[in-house]
């Protein structure tokens, strides 16, 4: 059973019970939780369970001020999602904005890679670093530190292990392999419109309209 429904159920039973006898201890937390890794292809970083009812694809470039809206206005949401087990994400990361000599964008999507290696971080921790970064983005700029990756990291949640790779500046992925190959499947998704940020829904095999105020709840209501 999908954990979010064993949460309701729970909820359900509860609510029909009535009073109850009181159970001394302090409450632990559920070890059954979303996780992060790579994808297979080895060029997104998957969060949330894989038996999610929804599943989209997320292509965003770390300098994308509509990259930066789309988490602004949805990434509670989001995280929400995936912590119920309602919402897995594939996050894509895009370097086309990067200029000559300026790694911002490459350095922010191997920090991505790197918290999302080994499967050790919490899906909803990664998200929240997600947004963290959108929320502190620098176009056209050098971009954050590797030390300042580290601690948005940190305070997102991300494992120290793998905060302190990120301050380290170990490398997580071939960005010209990830642009080349992500490019690749934004193409079949829509030659015509290659920008970011691009909403694909891998279970209808669609583009989402991320310009609807409701597509995330309708994707949900849909799934």
């Amino acid at each position: 059973m999908r954990p979010w429904l064993v949460v309701l159920a729970l909820l359900t039973l509860l609510a029909g019970v009535g009073c109850a006898r009181q159970v001394s201890g302090a409450a632990q937390p559920d070890p059954v939780r979303p996780m992060t890794e790579v994808s297979k292809d080895g060029f997104g970083v998957v969060a949330g369970f894989a038996e999610a009812p929804a599943r989209i694809e997320i292509y965003t470039e770390p300098q994308c001020t509509h990259c930066a809206d789309l988490q602004h206005d949805f990434g509670d949401a989001i995280r929400y999602y995936i912590g119920i087990g309602a919402l897995q994400v594939t996050y894509r990361p895009m370097t086309f904005l990067d200029k000559d000599g300026n790694h911002h964008s490459e350095r922010v999507a191997n920090a991505l890679f790197v918290a999302g290696a080994g499967k050790h971080t919490p899906a909803v921790a990664f998200q929240r670093f997600v947004e963290d970064l959108w929320a502190n983005q620098d176009p056209g700029g050098l971009g954050p530190t590797d030390d300042e990756l580290a601690a948005m990291a940190r305070k997102a949640g991300v494992p120290d292990e793998q905060a302190q790779q990120i301050a380290d500046g170990d490398a997580a992925v071939d960005a010209q392999a990830m642009e080349d190959m992500n490019f690749e499947f934004l193409y079949e998704i829509d030659p015509t419109g290659t920008g970011t940020p691009t909403v694909y829904d891998l279970n209808k095999d669609r583009k989402l309209d991320v310009y609807d105020d409701d597509w995330l709840k309708k994707l949900i209501d849909s799934a």
